[in-house]
């Protein structure tokens, strides 16, 4: 997930891109390849209660761009008529930053050592669980 934070600069060759970022490309050539929406399944960025998010493909979870936060819909039973609100989960998912400088866009991977549920799907643990559920083919 990305957060984006644009760096509003004149265009000048002293402006620099922030330490231990990545080059992703010129913003015009990532707007123009639609790279964002690609990596997301060509699913569309939505707003829930105000916040801007996206939502798991599989699952239909709600995660907002910002911080990673999981957003679920509650409802009181006791409230006549039932009224659902959106309540928090909590950070779900790592969010790394987004800079732009003189059009060239720049991501900075969040590098905290702080874990964050989705981090388990990067590990060797989830990807032997995954090879053992997957069906064998025959040669």
């Amino acid at each position: 997930m990305f957060s984006e934070e644009e760096q509003t600069s004149p265009t000048s060759s002293s402006s620099s891109p922030p330490p231990s970022s990545h080059f992703i490309g010129r913003k015009e050539d990532v707007v123009q390849a639609k790279r964002v929406t690609k990596l997301v399944g060509g699913r569309d960025v939505l707003e829930f209660d105000g916040r801007m998010c996206i939502v798991c493909p599989w699952h239909k979870y709600k995660i907002t761009l910002a911080e990673g936060e999981g957003l679920y819909q509650a409802v009181n039973p006791s409230a006549t008529p039932p009224k659902p609100t959106w309540r928090s989960k909590g950070v779900k998912q790592r969010v790394h930053q987004v800079t732009e400088v003189n059009r060239d866009v720049y991501v900075t991977f969040n590098d905290s050592l702080d874990a964050i549920d989705s981090d388990f799907y990067q590990t060797e643990r989830y990807r032997a669980t995954m090879n053992k559920a997957q069906p064998k083919t025959k040669k």
